[in-house]
């Protein structure tokens, strides 16, 4: 399989152990190309590599307190390309939190724990079918 034809993933989180633990969730679960940044400024700078999800720690600042949080990447990411789906990921379990990410346009928000992964999977795939919707959608639309 060619690599134009792969999904490419952007894995943001300052925790440099969950990070690579994802990373290899996802690598193991399924062919994606994983790309993995410790900042958000680091996801912003290479955002013309065109992810085509992101997953995004919503905190960020636990190494370097002046760095980006979580939301002012998203609102970076969603200005420069509103089009991404960013599934935002939090050690928090609070609705304040998760509806404040979806004001901030966050497709999803995911609570960290033992079955994030199994969240991440599920919505990944939802992104997938409207991706491929729309698709079948606009090609009959272009028709009538």
């Amino acid at each position: 399989m060619k690599n134009e034809n792969k999904i490419k993933i952007f894995l943001i989180d300052d925790d440099a152990l969950y990070l690579k633990s994802l990373e290899i969730e996802f690598l193991e679960h399924a062919d994606f190309i994983i790309e993995t940044y410790a900042t958000g400024e680091l996801c912003i700078e290479n955002l013309s590599r065109n992810p085509d999800i992101i997953v995004l720690d919503y905190h960020l600042d636990g190494i370097d307190k002046t760095a980006m949080n979580g939301l002012e990447t998203l609102d970076k990411i969603k200005s420069k390309n509103p089009d991404i789906p960013v599934i935002m990921l939090s050690s928090q379990d609070k609705i304040d939190v998760a509806i404040k990410c979806m004001h901030h346009r966050a497709f999803d928000y995911v609570v960290k724990s033992e079955t994030a992964f199994l969240r991440l999977q599920k919505i990944i795939t939802t992104i997938f079918s409207y991706k491929k919707m729309e698709k079948e959608l606009s090609w009959y639309m272009d028709r009538m």
